[in-house]
């Protein structure tokens, strides 16, 4: 028997993908668009935020047509000195961000939004402690790959394990889907895990 998805993920993220499959929800992944850029005085928190919610209202408009099912969204930010890191834009943007985090404590702010009758959010905000990182290894980590599409140049989930000494917050919130939050905006949806059918 098919399985039908039981909501959208406005994200083509494996790594949320993944996360939703480890609480038992089906999803369906939406391609989806939307302005990522800073507003001048914005907080790491309302920028999360409001990203998140643009992701899941921007994703209720591309569904339209489609099969009548909530939206998900979420955006990750991690910040060090009141200075937000993205993506990495290139190679020596990638290892900047690595030598900023190098030996230092930094935040994760991670929100998610839910579009079921209107859009509900919840945030997630975690503190990551990296280890002193020599050159040679930030340079061998660049070199891997894994960098390169992560906010904040590192994956927690993947080789970038290993420069974490400390994590105060959600293990799936540096991932980038805070699963308790999450699991709080679904269950208020009406939404049921798979474990639970």
């Amino acid at each position: 028997m098919k399985e039908f998805p039981a909501i959208y993920l406005a994200s083509r993220s494996p790594r949320r993908r993944e996360l939703l499959h480890q609480i038992g929800v089906d999803h369906t992944p939406l391609e989806i668009a939307v302005d990522e850029r800073q507003r001048p005085d914005e907080e790491p928190a309302a920028y999360v935020l409001r990203l998140a919610r643009e992701k899941a209202e921007a994703g209720a408009d591309a569904a339209q047509g489609g099969e009548s099912l909530p939206v998900l969204a979420a955006d990750t930010s991690v910040v060090i000195d009141d200075v937000l890191l993205g993506k990495p834009r290139d190679r020596d943007h990638g290892l900047w961000m690595l030598r900023q985090l190098s030996g230092r404590t930094h935040q994760v702010f991670t929100a998610v939004a839910l579009a079921c009758g209107g859009v509900a959010t919840k945030l997630s905000q975690s503190e990551v402690s990296f280890r002193e990182l020599s050159d040679a290894e930030i340079l061998a980590y660049w070199a891997t790959g894994e960098p390169a599409d992560k906010a904040g140049g590192y994956a927690i989930q993947g080789l970038g394990a290993r420069f974490v000494s400390m994590l105060h917050g959600s293990y799936s919130g540096v991932m980038g889907l805070p699963l308790f939050e999450t699991a709080e905006l679904l269950r208020r949806c009406g939404i049921q895990f798979n474990n639970e059918k």
